[in-house]
């Protein structure tokens, strides 16, 4: 019954946020003017790609980050956060709909523990729209750090996690701390560290089934992130072009995954993206200590003025 009232919800969710999200952009459409050409390519290939390795469960908030700057692509990183979420919203929501399954958890647990992500995924979503952009490369620079951290120490290369817990609920003080320990993570979410390899280490220490985080994982995401992506909407604090390339190219590279590999073994390469991640993360600790104004992603002299002079 729990499955059933939670695709529901995803399906309004997502028709929700498409609306939302859309109107704002086509009110908006002068902006995707400035993008140039070869962004927009660039942003649909981070789509496609980033979403692809989501839907396998590489995570998608550090690689973006990671590709934004390989690819030298303009986002100014004060809106960096918001655009992770408002842009992964579309294609989460996807992944949710195609993968949540009959994986056995008790229903007070899973509930709970998406409630609380979704609302420190609100509540942080309207901290970080309001910091200035030296806060917001400092915030997402250790919050990378340590979402690469939770991805390395759950690796199964290393085994340091119990796989063989029976447990798919938890009760007394275990729930509480796994309530608070989601609200958290939904915050961290809008700083852009990911949540799912976070949760899936907070889940196994409290004694439950390694499987049982999926659908927590996958339930939290699908609601917090549209949930902290309408509130960067309205703050404006998000860039359009970005997010409407990666949300349509997005759900592209989460079908393709979907139907073509998802049994795939990407262990070795998520040791690959570990190690660009903390590379991602240092990068972002030194941007934040400089005071240099070229060290922004953002090339147009007139959009860095604004931001500068808001701060």
């Amino acid at each position: 019954m729990i499955i059933t009232l939670l695709k529901g919800l995803y399906y309004v969710y997502f028709a929700g946020y498409a609306a939302f999200i859309g109107r704002d952009i086509y009110k908006n459409k002068e902006d995707l003017k400035k993008t140039s050409k070869s962004d927009k390519i660039k942003q649909s290939f981070i789509g496609f790609l980033v979403n692809f390795g989501d839907t396998l469960g590489i995570g998608s908030f550090g690689n973006i980050v990671a590709l934004f700057g390989a690819l030298k692509v303009k986002v100014n990183d004060k809106l960096i956060p918001g655009t992770l979420n408002a842009s992964c919203s579309l294609p989460t929501l996807l992944e949710a709909l195609l993968f949540t399954s009959t994986i056995e958890i008790d229903p007070l647990t899973l509930a709970l523990m998406i409630v609380s992500a979704t609302i420190g995924s609100y509540i942080g979503a309207g901290i970080i729209a309001k910091m200035d952009e030296k806060k917001v490369q400092f915030v997402m620079g250790v919050a990378l750090f340590l979402a690469a951290t939770a991805m390395l120490i759950t690796h199964p290369y290393l085994g340091l996690f119990e796989m063989n817990n029976t447990a798919i609920g938890l009760s007394g003080w275990r729930l509480i701390v796994a309530v608070i320990g989601n609200f958290i993570l939904g915050v961290l979410m809008c700083a852009g560290v990911g949540l799912y390899a976070p949760c899936m280490a907070m889940v196994s220490l409290l004694g439950m089934n390694i499987k049982s985080a999926f659908p927590i994982m996958m339930g939290s995401c699908a609601i917090l992130m549209p949930t902290a992506g309408i509130r960067f909407i309205k703050e404006e604090a998000y860039d359009r072009s970005a997010s409407l390339y990666i949300n349509l190219f997005g759900l592209l590279g989460v079908v393709v995954a979907y139907l073509g590999v998802k049994n795939a073994n990407i262990d070795a390469l998520k040791i690959l993206i570990i190690l660009v991640i903390y590379y991602t993360a240092i990068t972002m600790i030194r941007k934040s200590k400089s005071s240099k104004e070229e060290d922004s992603f953002i090339a147009d002299p007139e959009i860095t003025e604004e931001v500068y002079n808001a701060n």
